[in-house]
């Protein structure tokens, strides 16, 4: 009897039929995910010319848009001021938000994908609280307390900071759950928001004591905005996130198989435990950068995967880079209506994705209860 044949007696007509219509779907489905990674990679340049075209200062859209392209016929007609607010304003804005927002989308599809928790987020296990308590550490005590060593570092006092809050808490959070060489998830998911809870509790102690512009500042930081964005930040945190960025996409395979559980993955020949080091740890540096140099944005490690998992399903081969630039598209976006919405005032960015993210959450959460029948 032919194998197929063997294979159909043995598994039932039914049975046979609907395994074959799984393996078409998922094939189409992997059809709709390179489509789909391919428009939006269209959007997302789009959107980054859109977005260094739009602002509350008045500059020739076609001469931007020849500049941008090549076209250095237009040097002598694009103004001085033009050039600043392109090149030093807008542009760097712009890098920095698709840089931010594929790190906080990408961040959140890891830490679902290994805590295998649709909510989970880099927030639940404490890693931004961290950061921020790193951040808020050098604009609160800076100067005054670490002298010599901040004035050396200059620039990168800040993002140095938020990654080292945010590698601290990882530390003590693997310490935390990790005995024998094996790391529970289950106990670092509740030792993440013990520890979350711990550093918000120290950062409104650091609030408490700060001056009057401090104060200021942190209020407007923790409501997150790329208002600031400069080549220095870039300098400082981008060489941090493209470097977690590049290896993610290595933990695709090793992410698919832990979906299975623990034991499943090990069988497979899935290294879980360096999967879970590289993946903390990556997670921990590329949120440490962007929460340095943004603020607090939230939900868009929620919103994005959960978009995206609708259409092309949870292959993360395919999940990564679509959420990476649709992580960075959706930012940039907000950030356009950060700048436009109140014009020639600024909305900080965290306010937008909040009042997007907060309600989809609500949705997430209700729909998963609905489905465990709670």
């Amino acid at each position: 009897m032919p194998r197929n044949e063997a294979l159909q007696t043995n598994m039932g007509a039914p049975a046979f039929a609907a395994r074959i219509t799984r393996e078409w779907q998922a094939g189409n489905r992997a059809s709709l995910a390179r489509l789909l990674i391919a428009v939006l990679a269209a959007l997302a340049a789009a959107t980054f010319v859109t977005s260094i075209m739009t602002g509350a200062a008045d500059a020739s859209l076609a001469n931007v848009f020849h500049w941008l392209v090549g076209d250095r016929t237009v040097d002598q007609v694009l103004s001085a001021r033009d050039r600043i607010i392109i090149l030093d304003i807008r542009l760097p804005r712009a890098v920095l938000g698709m840089l931010v927002g594929a790190s906080l989308a990408v961040s959140g599809v890891v830490m679902q994908g290994l805590f295998r928790n649709p909510l989970a987020d880099p927030g639940l296990v404490g890693v931004s609280s961290g950061a921020s308590l790193g951040a808020v550490l050098v604009i609160v005590l800076g100067s005054a307390t670490f002298g010599p060593l901040f004035a050396l570092v200059g620039f990168y006092a800040l993002p140095i900071g938020a990654f080292l809050g945010g590698l601290g808490t990882t530390l003590l959070l693997y310490r935390i759950a990790t005995r024998g060489g094996q790391t529970s998830v289950a106990t670092m998911l509740l030792a993440g928001i013990a520890l979350a809870a711990l550093a918000n509790a120290v950062t409104g102690v650091l609030v408490f004591i700060a001056d009057d512009k401090q104060l200021r500042d942190l209020t407007f930081w923790n409501l997150g905005s790329l208002a600031g964005a400069n080549w220095t930040k870039i300098v400082a945190a981008g060489p941090i996130i493209l470097v977690s960025l590049a290896v993610v996409p290595f933990l695709a395979r090793g992410l698919n198989a832990i979906t299975l559980g623990e034991a499943a993955a090990f069988h497979m020949g899935i290294p879980v435990q360096r999967l879970k080091n590289i993946a903390v740890f990556g997670v921990a540096a590329a949120i440490g950068a962007s929460v340095a140099v943004s603020g607090g944005i939230g939900f868009v490690g929620i919103v994005v995967p959960h978009l995206l998992r609708l259409v092309i399903g949870p292959d993360h081969r395919y999940l990564l880079p679509a959420s990476a630039l649709l992580g960075g598209t959706m930012l940039l976006f907000a950030d356009m209506l950060a700048r436009t919405i109140v014009s020639p005032a600024e909305l900080p960015i965290g306010i937008i994705t909040a009042f997007v993210g907060a309600p989809f959450f609500l949705w997430v959460l209700l729909r998963g209860r609905s489905n465990m029948g709670l």
